[in-house]
């Protein structure tokens, strides 16, 4: 019999404060930030993830604070936190979250072992929630800052995708600076390498850029060795940067640098087993220039992603061939913030099919104010 925890928790959401049972804890993963434990919840007996981190006494856990704020199908829900105390009398923040049994990640090498690139309906799939999530946070004025295949969780059997991991997330006020050595080395927009510390959301769209370009390639699109390197390998697929993009970048940069100028390479020779639409796509957002690139949002409504909004299209079951296929998963539940975000888009975003079920007016819509969906949340 295994035993059983007994925890004074808070509610994810209400933070009222409950009786937590959990028991079978086993690590799952671990890092400079600390441990994740899968675990079961009693009496329910349903799985859970349990994330345990320093706690700072100093200072309010921004990961938690943004965690109690976000809700969305394409984000990992927060079902209770609570503190608990180790030796050296050192405080630890448990954060009890949704369970999923894979990530985009452990996708990857399921495809790169059986030597088979992932189908490209899987790839939309996965993308279009990614970009989803992204579109939500960035709404409520969060930026993510640690885009990356590990932090992207998802279950093959239900094809769902769930963005985790707030712990880089903050919440960016125009103006006010933040830190440039930020984000996973292969997914770090150009901007950041240039030392840019006024950066955008749009560090997040170039990141999942990079995502969606290693779904299709089934390698990193750029896996510099180091910092330089890094920028080395961006080069090489767009070509040098011109002084203007450079400033536009970060205008404080030294703009003396001289680097080798190497010219463009076909985005179509870097990504050859890709349809037209994926590479204009792609094209859209690897652009040196922040504000060039699109919003979340707009990719959403991309052609690339119609077959999604088709009524017809189902899921084929590519780990377990024998099943049959399946509907895909919710893609069209907007909440209201979501059809705010950029309400001329919204009938593009929300296919004829699925308007009745989603309750609402479009031709009618009032959209929220840019504001108050940023107070909504944080």
């Amino acid at each position: 019999m295994s035993e059983v925890t007994h925890q004074n928790a808070k509610d994810g959401r209400t933070g009222e404060t409950a009786d937590l049972s959990y028991t079978q804890c086993r690590v799952i993963g671990n890092g400079s930030f600390g441990v994740v434990f899968q675990t079961k919840l009693l009496p329910s007996n349903e799985d859970a993830a349990i994330k345990r981190v320093l706690q700072d006494r100093r200072f309010k856990n921004r990961e938690l604070e943004i965690m109690r704020k976000v809700h969305h199908p394409n984000i990992v829900g927060l079902k209770a936190y609570f503190h608990s105390t180790a030796e050296r009398d050192e405080v630890y923040l448990n954060l009890v979250l949704e369970y999923m049994p894979g990530t985009v990640a452990s996708e990857l090498r399921w495809f790169s072992r059986a030597r088979r690139p992932m189908p490209d309906l899987e790839i939309k799939l996965l993308t279009y929630q990614m970009f989803r999530s992204l579109a939500y946070i960035h709404g409520l004025g969060i930026c993510h800052r640690d885009i990356k295949p590990c932090n992207l969780l998802c279950d093959p059997r239900t094809g769902i995708l769930k963005l985790c991991d707030f712990g880089s997330a903050k919440v960016l006020v125009a103006g006010e600076p933040n830190v440039a050595y930020i984000c996973s080395r292969f997914y770090r927009a150009p901007e950041l390498i240039f030392g840019a510390v006024n950066y955008t959301t749009k560090i997040d769209v170039w990141s999942a850029c990079c995502v969606m370009a290693e779904l299709i390639l089934g390698q990193p699109l750029f896996p510099g060795s180091n910092g330089i390197d890094q920028l080395v390998e961006i080069i090489k697929v767009l070509g040098t940067p011109t002084r203007e993009q450079i400033w536009v970048m970060n205008s404080a940069h030294n703009n003396d640098h001289r680097f080798p100028q190497i010219r463009p390479h076909p985005l179509n020779r870097v990504f050859r087993r890709a349809d037209q639409q994926a590479i204009a796509l792609l094209g859209d957002m690897l652009e040196y220039s922040p504000e060039k690139r699109p919003s979340s949002i707009q990719v959403m409504a991309h052609p690339y992603f119609d077959e999604l909004r088709d009524p017809n299209t189902k899921l084929p079951n590519y780990q377990e061939p024998d099943q049959p296929d399946r509907e895909l998963p919710p893609l069209f539940n907007f909440s209201e913030l979501e059809l705010s975000l950029s309400p001329d888009l919204n009938k593009t975003l929300i296919p004829e099919h699925a308007r009745a079920a989603l309750g609402v007016d479009l031709d009618n819509f009032v959209p929220m104010p840019a504001e108050q969906m940023r107070t909504s949340a944080v």
